[in-house]
């Protein structure tokens, strides 16, 4: 299988990772119009997890180290395969409340409580787990990155926006809150579940690197990157049939929606879903692989800085801030100020 040993390429991986999550959502944008979230999600899920198997019978299944994948498979412990399928059902449930969240109580509330709060307990969650990186650095990156999504969301918060039927900023909240509690342990799960090297009657992390050298072995009964990432996108389907299913039939904002409905979708409309969920996957593939070199809760923090490539998005090529009232454009600037310095120090951490 293709493992990594150079960190700057695991942090190049990190960063695809940060653009690639800060980018499905202009799949939902394009449709969003005319095809309810909640519908556009069952294409996503589907292309999450199509992505997932392609990694994992490609570059997961050739080379001269490691194992294959359904060699891989076939040796899992059931509590290796537990641990990445919950990591799925966990961030399953993250991502259909932050939804929900931004519907009821808007960017500025649902952002900075959901998404900051994850950024914050993962990177912790994830440091607790595995000790590696410069924690002054790392820390101090965190509470930049952390700032920046504050500041995008305050700038959220001056555009005009019309108020939902039913929105509730105290549901909003809660529901942010809880979302933001499940979004940090989504990916310590999906780690904890990952193969490490033995060797001289240590674990030391799945780097080429490592596995190269002589004596050293792939622990058994954890999993690959590759199929840990399968595994888990597999728990985002399987759970979607619940949790999908119960938010279309009991939304949060809005009228129900029909099961069937999924069924009168275009083919343009079912295809950007599958895009969708294709670009969210390659970064989760390429995260969990640079997790070995860079380490979870650098991989992790880096990931996470999505939401201010999202608002890249949405500043430069959607205009959403066209509408902004004076002095919104210096908050825009100081976000992306704190963006940069705070990704700049994440890096820096394991170097």
């Amino acid at each position: 299988m293709f493992l990594l040993e150079d960190y700057w390429i695991a942090v190049t991986f990190c960063v695809v990772t940060m653009l690639c999550w800060g980018s499905w959502g202009n799949t939902q944008k394009a449709v969003g119009k005319t095809w309810r979230f909640e519908l556009f999600y069952w294409d996503y899920v589907l292309g999450v997890t199509l992505m997932s198997l392609a990694f994992a019978f490609t570059l997961g299944s050739n080379g001269e180290y490691g194992r294959a994948f359904l060699a891989d498979l076939r040796q899992a412990s059931p509590e290796a395969l537990g641990s990445a399928f919950l990591g799925g059902v966990v961030f399953n449930i993250a991502n259909i409340l932050l939804v929900a969240a931004i519907a009821i109580a808007g960017m500025s509330v649902a952002f900075p409580i959901g998404i900051g709060l994850a950024l914050v307990l993962g990177v912790l969650l994830n440091y607790a787990a595995d000790q590696a990186g410069n924690p002054v650095f790392l820390f101090g990156g965190v509470v930049l990155v952390t700032l920046a999504i504050l500041l995008n969301a305050f700038a959220y918060g001056k555009l005009p926006k019309p108020k939902e039927p039913g929105a509730s900023k105290k549901k909003g909240i809660i529901l942010a809150l809880v979302c933001g509690v499940l979004m940090s342990t989504f990916y310590y799960f999906v780690a904890n579940s990952l193969a490490k090297v033995e060797f001289g009657g240590e674990e030391i992390a799945l780097t080429l690197e490592n596995l190269k050298q002589e004596g050293a072995v792939l622990q058994a009964g954890k999993l690959t990157p590759y199929t840990g990432n399968v595994v888990f996108s597999l728990g985002v389907l399987l759970s979607s049939f619940f949790v999908v299913t119960f938010c279309q039939l009991k939304p949060f904002v809005g009228e129900p929606v029909s099961p069937g409905a999924y069924f009168k979708g275009t083919c343009k409309e079912h295809l950007w879903g599958l895009i969708g969920g294709a670009i969210w996957a390659v970064g989760m593939s390429l995260s969990v692989l640079a997790a070995g070199v860079a380490s979870p809760a650098v991989s992790y923090g880096l990931g996470q800085g999505a939401t201010v490539v999202s608002a890249i998005w949405g500043v430069f090529i959607w205009r959403e801030f066209k509408s902004a009232p004076k002095g919104t454009a210096k908050i825009l600037l100081a976000m992306f100020l704190c963006f940069l310095l705070g990704l700049g120090l994440i890096i820096c951490a394991k170097m």
